[in-house]
């Protein structure tokens, strides 16, 4: 297995293994191609993929706002998980965003994902009872969920 930075070329790949984990919250806006190109444009050293013999089988899309480091869209494919390959992504995106002078950094995992929410409870992500997560949509989008 080889992780290394995700360019948009493995867009295809990337959203083929986001369809397959269930429990992911795409939309057709942001998630798009076009708006991942952008995202990985505005963080090109803090995105990753990792493959096995030029198949995507993990991802972990991270970036910053010069303060806070933000996680989005962690996925490895079902066939290669409890291997420790979402820890090595993480690992990876949480050394490039220290590396960039980030201290911290969040996520936002729906509460129905127990795998996920799992996962970020066990390499050491607090869970905040103390905030009130709010959006406001700027251009109207259609959710994908998986």
């Amino acid at each position: 297995m080889n992780i290394r930075v995700m360019t948009i070329s493995d867009y295809e790949q990337v959203y083929q293994l986001w369809m397959s984990c269930a429990g992911m919250g795409l939309n057709n806006l942001d998630d798009s191609k076009e708006g991942i190109e952008r995202f990985l444009n505005r963080n090109p050293e803090t995105c990753f993929v990792a493959e096995v013999e030029d198949k995507v089988i993990g991802v972990i899309i991270a970036g910053n706002d010069g303060r806070r480091g933000y996680i989005y869209h962690t996925a490895v494919n079902p066939d290669y998980r409890n291997q420790g390959i979402a820890t090595k992504l993480v690992n990876e995106a949480m050394s490039a965003l220290k590396a960039l002078g980030i201290n911290k950094t969040a996520l936002v995992v729906f509460s129905r994902n127990a795998d996920g929410n799992a996962f970020w409870e066990k390499i050491g992500f607090s869970s905040r009872e103390d905030l009130i997560y709010r959006n406001k949509t700027i251009t109207e989008m259609i959710r994908i969920d998986t």
